[in-house]
């Protein structure tokens, strides 16, 4: 009678019905689960109190799953082996309801067994970067009041009390959030908060994220297992904070991994975005801000998939950033080089190395899709498209860049000038955005954010070493705005381009179309970057088009000649 009710309560707590598939889940795979307590030190006798605690409630957890009726229907029916990898992003899981939507979007699709790659919940790695931050300043015995961390405890064990999860696995998320604190009390202590310890705090959130979303997916009756990107062999560099990928090591021990094992259930891995393992020193490694695009088209590729769907909160990729340009649209349509240079040049919808793996395979396409509109057809990405129609696909700004203008007229008619110029860049880490160079002369913009020390210092000890052979000066508070197009049409676009700067008065700093054939990029003042994005925005996607198709984006001459259109 007593557990009939508590089970009643549990089910009641969970907000949605859970199933019978739990119980063989727990019955096949419950040793699996992690057992977090056990590795708390502590004496033997609490540890048996603790562990008979959780077994008693995994025992109610179970119960209710025997009486409540399924939730969702797991997705894949019949299928043995994934076959898409679907990447959630921040926003996608922000919370409790979020994920309920996530997992709602999963089992809607029943002709697909996926992959899931999550990134960290809502705005945590934000948060736990501030974490580190405040360490280094904070005493030891007052790291557990720092305010991101306690947002970062309260989101979590809130979301987990609010989708019922497993018993075992919300002490496993305290134990992660106890060990987090731990590592900041360390920081706190060490006064130093190295490149590797970053990527260590930062795991954190897609690690809690992972953990709750497979839990709560079991709990509504979809087998899930949760998998640390690592576990499943993806290895990099230990280029701690900005690892690369050593495809030759993680595809075939990723494809290893999540292949089909004989006798064991069908389960969705949900998988940790933006972590892998160092090759060399086994340290857990980042792939940078929104790594968690490369990590799922990493294990599309080592799967052999015909798709990965990036899914974010946005109809897919857009002509130009909303915030810059309301009346700005999706393009149906990119080929992996166009996205590629959207996202190095400043869109924020996918990892500028998330195309590479894709290209590396030469079968998988890329789709990018908006959890909060899942009827929206998303921008598909492949190798390759028809440009008949394309004039201008998309325009963004990358705002605060820094020119730099190298000249010597010493060195008309001598050999080795740029391998001099580019080296001393390479030994000081500064990575290189834009350039346009001549016989005595390189102009080029810089990054500030991307420069490895203190941008002044380093600046200034490469204008000193450079002096030594040329000229240097420097020109800061500059935008990049960058037209991704079809360069078989520059001089049309150049021509339009210059026609409405030249009415605006609003002066390019420097110009350069790129080897890759599908960028041109302007340089102007800081102050009129955004008002040069409205300006060519209207310029090449308003107005009537004579070009059009039935598939939707089309990008064609205006009728008026004054604009194009993409409806």
């Amino acid at each position: 009678m007593l557990q009939s009710k508590l089970s009643s309560r549990v089910a009641v707590r969970s907000g949605r019905a859970v199933s019978p598939a739990v119980v063989p889940h727990f019955a096949a795979h419950g040793p699996a689960l992690p057992v977090v307590g056990a590795a708390l030190p502590r004496t033997s006798a609490v540890a048996s109190k603790r562990q008979q605690n959780l077994n008693r409630l995994n025992v109610v957890a179970n119960v209710a799953a025997v009486e409540a009726p399924r939730a969702y229907q797991a997705p894949g029916k019949g299928l043995k082996q994934v076959n898409v990898v679907y990447k959630f992003g921040g926003s996608s899981v922000r919370d409790a309801e979020r994920m309920r939507e996530v997992a709602d979007i999963i089992c809607s699709f029943p002709q697909y067994l996926p992959c899931v790659v999550l990134s960290a919940m809502g705005k945590t790695t934000n948060m736990l970067l501030e974490c580190g931050d405040l360490a280094l300043r904070t005493p030891t015995d007052k790291i557990g009041d720092l305010a991101p961390l306690r947002g970062i405890r309260k989101l979590h064990l809130d979301t987990c009390d609010e989708l019922g999860i497993e018993p075992a696995v919300r002490a496993e998320v305290e134990h992660l959030i106890n060990e987090l604190q731990q590592l900041l009390i360390g920081i706190s202590i060490m006064q130093d908060l190295t490149p590797r310890a970053k990527d260590s705090l930062v795991s954190f959130g897609e690690r809690l994220s992972t953990r709750i979303f497979a839990s709560y997916m079991r709990v509504q009756g979809v087998p899930a297992r949760q998998h640390d990107a690592w576990e499943l062999g993806l290895t990099t560099t230990d280029d701690f904070t900005n690892a690369d990928v050593i495809y030759e090591a993680s595809l075939p021990a990723i494809a290893a991994s999540l292949a089909p094992k004989a006798g064991q259930p069908v389960e969705v891995p949900i998988v940790t975005g933006f972590l892998g393992r160092g090759q060399t020193t086994g340290a857990i490694t980042t792939l940078g801000r929104g790594g968690s695009d490369l990590t799922a088209t990493v294990l599309g590729a080592a799967l052999s998939l015909p798709e990965v769907q990036v899914w974010k909160d946005v109809d897919g990729v857009l002509t130009s950033d909303p915030r810059i340009v309301p009346s700005t649209r999706p393009v149906n349509e990119l080929t992996f080089e166009e996205a590629t240079e959207l996202a190095y040049f400043g869109a924020q919808v996918l990892h500028p190395q998330a195309m590479q793996p894709a290209i590396r395979s030469g079968k998988m396409n890329v789709r990018v899709k908006n959890s909060y509109n899942r009827e929206a057809p998303g921008t598909i990405i492949s190798s390759e498209r028809d440009l008949a129609c394309s004039v201008v696909t998309s325009i963004v700004l990358k705002s605060n860049v820094t020119l730099v203008d190298i000249i010597s007229t010493r060195m008309m008619g001598q050999y080795g000038f740029l391998s001099t110029v580019f080296d001393a860049f390479r030994r000081h880490k500064i990575s290189v955005d834009v350039v346009a160079t001549s016989e005595v002369s390189v102009s080029l913009t810089l990054d500030p954010k991307k420069i490895s020390g203190a941008p002044e210092d380093e600046l200034g000890q490469l204008q000193g070493e450079l002096s030594k052979i040329a000229g240097v000066s420097y020109r800061k508070g500059l935008a990049i705005v960058s037209l991704i197009c079809n360069v078989e049409k520059t001089s049309e676009i150049l021509m339009r381009t210059f026609s409405v700067f030249q009415r605006e008065g609003i002066r390019v700093v420097m110009m350069s179309q790129g080897a890759s054939k599908t960028n041109i990029s302007l340089v102007v003042d800081g102050e009129r970057g955004v008002e040069a994005v409205k300006l060519l925005h209207k310029e090449f996607f308003d107005g009537p088009s004579v070009c059009s198709n039935t598939l939707g984006v089309t990008v064609g001459l205006g009728a008026n000649g004054n604009g194009h259109s993409n409806n």
